[in-house]
């Protein structure tokens, strides 16, 4: 059971994962307590629920823990979806889901080869750029045609989707800026300046046991 009336989330501001649940909590509203990680000192209340030992990880009040960013994003917004991410545009649910299956899968493959080459010991980081590269020319492709990834709107496919993009671009973000990638930049641009994405990336002090709860985000 969790120590506050608050469901817990276990975060990393930078971690694109947590960023995409950030996200849904503060469109659906849903209070819960914040508890910023430091990933080389992960504190052992976060091991004891999840021996992943990964972030995202949601603790309901309860006592159900939630492991997976994308399952925190849907836990979320089907309690409260205002922005009618999960309806939008008329696109049904599946479809969003295996865009973003694309991006999980294959893209973040390359996306951690290009970013952190010698972490997974590639020689080889550009060719992992060209890869990832085709992902986002499809990305640009669908943003060329309407506004959002589904339709004119934002959807959950462009929530989760976007943090991840957002790392690729700045990883070597004049060579980004150089590619015929047009729609892709802007729809880039207007997340990373959008009053939300502001919202969900505040800094917070590393979480410490006993010490005051940080309500994210933060009640009306």
């Amino acid at each position: 059971m969790t120590s506050t009336p608050y469901p817990v989330l276990y975060s990393f501001r930078r971690c694109p994962y947590a960023m995409r649940a950030r996200l849904a909590l503060a469109a659906s509203g849903q209070v819960c307590e914040l508890r910023e990680v430091v990933l080389g000192h992960k504190p052992a209340a976060l091991l004891d629920a999840s021996a992943k030992g990964t972030v995202p990880v949601l603790i309901e009040s309860s006592g159900q823990v939630i492991e997976e960013s994308l399952d925190i994003m849907l836990w979320a917004l089907r309690r409260h979806d205002p922005h009618q991410w999960l309806l939008a545009n008329g696109v049904p649910l599946q479809q969003m889901l295996q865009l973003v299956a694309q991006c999980d899968g294959e893209f973040k493959f390359h996306l951690d080869r290009y970013k952190y080459p010698s972490r997974h010991a590639v020689p080889d980081a550009l060719g992992h750029r060209v890869h990832g590269g085709v992902f986002l020319a499809d990305l640009n492709a669908r943003l060329s045609v309407h506004l959002h990834l589904m339709g004119e709107s934002e959807s959950l496919a462009d929530m989760a989707i976007a943090p991840f993009v957002r790392q690729f671009a700045h990883t070597d973000p004049v060579w980004f800026a150089r590619q015929p990638w047009r729609a892709l930049q802007s729809w880039l641009s207007k997340f990373e300046n959008s009053p939300i994405y502001q919202q969900v990336m505040d800094k917070h002090a590393p979480w410490q046991p006993n010490q005051p709860a940080v309500l994210f985000p933060a009640p009306l």
